[in-house]
């Protein structure tokens, strides 16, 4: 019997042997274990996330609220005429601790002699002091590294950068000054004034995501 015919084979190339490929062969052959070790290193990093967060809504939030004051808001305040306690009971119609940090006193004593209001106001015994124990008086990183790691907190400040940074972080509302008065951000509206009810608390979040009704059967108003 005759042999079969092969097809002809178009534009077939050698396979070079590259520089790349040689030291890779060295190392497998001088380091067998390496890959082993590198596995063993690498950690996976699974970022925690809170129970109590339904989407980007924080459910354990309820009075009495405890509020991480930043530097120019109390500035603000007093150029608005608002006493800080007072305004953030008549913006969330519950009792609310403001909370000073050592980083927020220390930029305010380096303000100097113009800030001395503000730095008076923030030194009230009705307020919360909360020790820093970092480097540095930088308030911004101090109020981010605080709420990212204890979601308990209601973030005050009319800082644009750190708003934008707050917002990144999930389950942490946002107080700012608009008319002269105080207004939130990021908080569910059954949550304001009393605890998280279970049936209205999940329609009012589901309303402002944009998701419907969440429990039971579907609304007229959600639809």
């Amino acid at each position: 019997m005759g042999k079969a015919k092969k097809a002809q084979k178009f534009a077939v190339m050698k396979k070079m042997v590259t520089s790349k490929a040689l030291k890779r062969h060295k190392e497998e052959v001088l380091n067998p274990n390496k890959k082993v070790e590198n596995k063993e290193k690498t950690s996976r990093n699974v970022p925690y996330v809170p129970s109590a967060l339904f989407f980007k809504y924080n459910t354990a939030l309820g009075p009495p609220y405890r509020v991480l004051v930043d530097t120019n808001f109390i500035n603000f305040s007093i150029q608005n005429k608002l006493d800080l306690e007072k305004g953030m009971m008549d913006c969330l119609y519950a009792k609310c601790t403001p909370c000073i940090t050592d980083c927020v006193m220390a930029e305010l004593e380096k303000l100097g002699q113009k800030y001395r209001v503000a730095l008076r106001i923030a030194k009230d015994p009705r307020f919360e002091r909360l020790l820093c124990t970092h480097k540095g008086t930088y308030a911004d990183d101090c109020i981010v590294d605080r709420v990212t790691q204890h979601k308990c907190y209601i973030v005050a400040t009319c800082d644009r950068d750190l708003k934008r940074r707050i917002r990144k972080i999930p389950g942490v509302p946002i107080m700012y000054i608009t008319r002269h008065q105080y207004s939130i951000e990021r908080l569910p509206e059954a949550t304001i004034g009393g605890e998280f009810k279970l049936t209205g608390g999940l329609q009012a979040i589901g309303r402002q995501c944009g998701i419907g009704c969440p429990v039971g059967q579907p609304n007229k108003a959600y639809m």
